[in-house]
């Protein structure tokens, strides 16, 4: 039988803003959810990240492992499932999951993130964080004195390509068009002063080669340049834009930035739905600069704006059965 479960907050994600949003919750002394079916999000496929306090070098997935650790300290319960669909009751939510499991919950934080687009190559995902990256201004230091490439045409792919053109000895911004159109004219500028860049433009990549074991050593081209039809590198950055995951909030009324398509929060990551909640890349809250560490901080306010919404409003969870007096702590 499909089972049903009660907590104060679930937690929608599994990455950096979920798993910061759990031990804030946890730290607050309310129940919290963990529940996805992506362990990790974004950092956790990102490769090699040099720009995490207190890690000066660490891999993505060993880092959100290090997150799961902590929130595991605090017997958060994480469920494997994606979460299919959430109802407003008025007082409560309800949320079916992938797995049949139906959540009762006081209060949800959206912290689902955005899907890559991907160009859909063999390869493209298993060696994902084997020299196929999404995340430029993540990896690009790890690409010192090697030759990289980045796919795209907007302003993400010409920052990627000016960023790592401090880096490697040669990088190749690929993209379809025939122009740039989108891009800020000060990046155009800055990119044709990048002496080691190379612009291909109307072409695309048609293949990812190399193997399983050493992942990316290459790409081939749809049109030849200086003579060849593959270019030998260390890695690929595919910068073609991403998608915040917005259907299940949508569907409840959640407003969005129609700028960035962006799930909309104040500074203190609610939304305009009270009950509900956002944090990480899904939302607006960070501005164009998504990060690990900016996930974490919206993850940890996210987790006090529910904690003050449960107290305010009561809650669902057997918590009560425990002596937890929401209420009477806020009033202290």
């Amino acid at each position: 039988m499909p089972e049903t479960r009660t907590t104060d907050v679930l937690i929608a994600g599994q990455g950096a803003a979920a798993f910061a949003a759990a031990l804030y919750t946890a730290r607050y002394q309310i129940h919290g959810m963990i529940v996805g079916d992506r362990f990790g999000g974004e950092t956790a496929i990102g490769g090699g990240i040099e720009n995490y306090p207190g890690y000066p070098e660490i891999d993505g997935f060993d880092l959100m492992l290090k997150f799961r650790e902590q929130v595991d300290k605090y017997e958060v319960p994480i469920v494997d499932a994606a979460l299919t669909g959430v109802e407003n009751k008025g007082d409560h939510f309800v949320s079916t999951l992938s797995d049949g499991t139906t959540v009762e919950s006081g209060a949800v934080i959206f912290a689902i993130g955005r899907e890559r687009r991907k160009l859909n190559l063999e390869h493209e995902e298993a060696w994902t964080g084997k020299g196929v990256s999404y995340c430029s201004t993540c990896d690009a230091p790890l690409y010192r004195e090697k030759t990289a490439a980045v796919v795209g045409g907007g302003s993400a792919a010409v920052e990627g390509a000016i960023l790592l053109g401090k880096y490697t000895t040669e990088t190749y911004l690929i993209y379809r068009g025939d122009k740039f159109r989108r891009p800020e004219p000060v990046l155009v500028d800055l990119l044709e002063k990048s002496e080691n860049v190379h612009v291909l433009f109307e072409t695309e990549v048609t293949e990812l080669v190399g193997d399983d074991t050493k992942g990316l050593t290459g790409i081939k081209l749809s049109k030849s340049y200086e003579g060849q039809d593959e270019l030998t590198l260390d890695g690929v950055f595919i910068e073609i834009g991403a998608d915040p995951r917005i259907e299940i909030p949508q569907s409840l009324g959640v407003e969005l930035n129609h700028e960035t398509n962006e799930i909309h929060v104040d500074r203190n990551m609610n939304t305009n739905v009270a009950g509900i909640f956002g944090a990480g890349d899904i939302t607006d809250g960070s501005g164009s600069l998504k990060q690990t560490i900016t996930a974490a901080a919206q993850g940890a306010i996210s987790a006090l704006a529910a904690y003050q919404y449960i107290s305010e409003h009561g809650h669902r969870c057997d918590m009560h059965e425990k002596g937890f007096d929401l209420k009477a702590d806020a009033a202290d």
